[in-house]
């Protein structure tokens, strides 16, 4: 078949190499418009169109994508099926132009976490398994008919980083079955709705930095999960002398204490945590606001409390 596939980030970047790597024939890349990033503003251009240059896949960077000249452009391609992965919400006009539909690889057992930051919220939530689902793109966002799935272990320790890494993999491997399936007429899309958990339905929405403050006035276990689950972004913070701490990695101490919640304890040598509502945050790795990342042996030897 051919596919164009619509992507932006590294988790795409995984999936379209599978589908170079497994012979399938990607005609064309969408993408976002490259623009300036960083201190010098220098021009970035995604990880999908990195990769797509380095294969020689032609790329398309439409800013619109309802522009009559992108859906022209689209169109002359010919494309049996499209493939979205990690890219943005797309008009009916354009999902629903290949014979065989849009594809989309979401990055949690669905209808559980639907949004945005699916990964961020699953560790959040201190759940111990998530997945990756892939299912035909519809009006609602999320909500199309489900292709097929797999399911994920998180560990206790995982953080968000390590979750997404996992899915990645996951995603591209699904991907391709579902190809498979799709050209071999084996695949019975099911709606969401006839899946519906009998509990609460979990949404992911996107997280914005005031969404990332830790409150110390909850569990140890809350705030273990909260941490990690921003981890290594967009990353949760404190507050330190009027200054942002980030706080990558933790460990947990569920010891009994009276001191308020939010209370700094160090040694000033190897240790710093901060209380919680029935014990501690040990404290591995952070970064305090205008230094760069550090382990806190390290930064314990350069600030005074």
């Amino acid at each position: 078949m051919r596919i164009i596939f619509m992507g932006t980030p590294d988790f795409a970047v995984a999936s379209l190499d599978a589908l170079i790597q497994s012979g399938e024939q990607v005609v064309a890349v969408v993408t976002v418009p490259d623009k300036p990033a960083g201190r010098g503003q220098k021009i970035h251009e995604s990880a999908v169109k990195v990769y797509a240059t380095q294969h020689h896949i032609p790329v398309l960077q439409p800013v619109k994508l309802r522009d009559e000249a992108f859906l022209a452009e689209l169109k002359n391609y010919q494309a049996d099926l499209q493939v979205v992965v990690a890219f943005r919400m797309l008009p009916e006009v354009v999902w629903n132009m290949p014979k065989h539909g849009t594809i989309n690889v979401h990055a949690s057992l669905l209808p559980q976490y639907r949004g945005a930051a699916p990964i961020n919220h699953a560790i959040m939530n201190g759940e111990k398994e998530s997945g990756v689902t892939t299912f035909l793109l519809q009006h609602e966002i999320d909500t199309g008919n489900i292709l097929l799935a797999e399911k994920v272990t998180i560990n206790e320790t995982d953080t968000a980083g390590d979750l997404h890494d996992n899915l990645m993999v996951a995603g591209a491997r699904t991907l391709l079955q579902t190809i498979q399936q799709l050209k071999e007429g084996n695949l019975q899309p099911k709606s969401q709705d006839d899946i519906l958990p009998t509990e609460t339905l979990k949404h992911a929405p996107k997280i914005f930095k005031e969404d990332c403050k830790i409150n110390w006035d909850q569990s140890t276990d809350v705030v273990y999960n909260f941490i990690r689950g921003l981890s290594p972004y967009p990353t949760a913070f404190t507050v330190l002398n009027d200054k942002v701490l980030k706080i990558y990695k933790t460990e947990k101490e569920q010891t009994a204490t009276t001191a308020a919640p939010g209370t700094i304890e160090t040694d000033q040598k190897s240790y710093l945590k901060f209380a919680t509502q029935d014990g501690y945050i040990m404290v591995s790795e952070l970064q305090l606001e205008g230094k760069k990342k550090m382990n806190v042996v390290d930064f314990l030897k350069g600030y005074r409390f």
